[in-house]
């Protein structure tokens, strides 16, 4: 009984302690995608699932707020099983070796309502850059079938593959290269406030 009650006592300490603006992401509404070109003639689609992360927002102080979220690398489809394959093996992200990828954000700055760029680091592989989310939103509060508030944002921003050392770049005949460094990437988050 006593550990029953410590356990409900630590519980709602820890509850107490969270901030009143703490969100954390849906996973069930959120996913990563990415767009690259193929020979440069094509483009090529993916998405990533299994999104996660806790975010600090207030609507009254935007550049008040922060991001720490994951992606997990082993859900990559381009709808391709052998491309996917590929892109979790060595040459690319090495998903055995490095299962999530990581953004942790260092600033925020408000360029319009509804409008944020948010700075942080991007790790991929082991290997952190700085980059730059160019958000629109977060829309305004609504609340689910559940009664939960949630808000939703979109994020974007192009790395170069190349930085995070994903390096395949066979040449083709005609000298170009099989695929692009640039990487635009795509975030589509729901997030449901704690």
């Amino acid at each position: 009984m006593k550990a029953l009650v410590l356990s409900f006592l630590l519980a709602a300490a820890l509850f107490a302690q969270a901030p009143a603006n703490s969100w954390r992401i849906d996973p069930l509404h959120s996913q990563a995608s990415f767009t690259v070109r193929h020979m440069m003639i094509s483009t090529v689609r993916g998405t990533f699932g299994g999104v996660k992360g806790a975010i600090i927002y207030d609507a009254k102080n935007p550049a008040a707020s922060s991001v720490e979220a994951t992606i997990d690398c082993s859900t990559l489809n381009t709808g391709e099983p052998k491309r996917d394959s590929d892109l979790k093996g060595e040459e690319f992200f090495d998903v055995k070796k490095y299962p999530v990828m990581k953004f942790k954000s260092k600033s925020v700055q408000v360029v319009s309502r509804g409008n944020l760029k948010v700075i942080g680091d991007l790790t991929i592989n082991a290997i952190s850059k700085q980059v730059v989310l160019t958000l629109d939103g977060p829309t305004d509060e609504v609340k689910d079938t559940q009664n939960r508030i949630k808000v939703g944002v979109t994020a974007t921003t192009q790395i170069s593959r190349k930085e995070y050392g994903i390096l395949y770049n066979p040449v083709m005949e005609t000298g170009g290269v099989a695929v692009s460094d640039e990487v635009k990437i795509t975030l589509d988050i729901e997030l449901i406030k704690n």
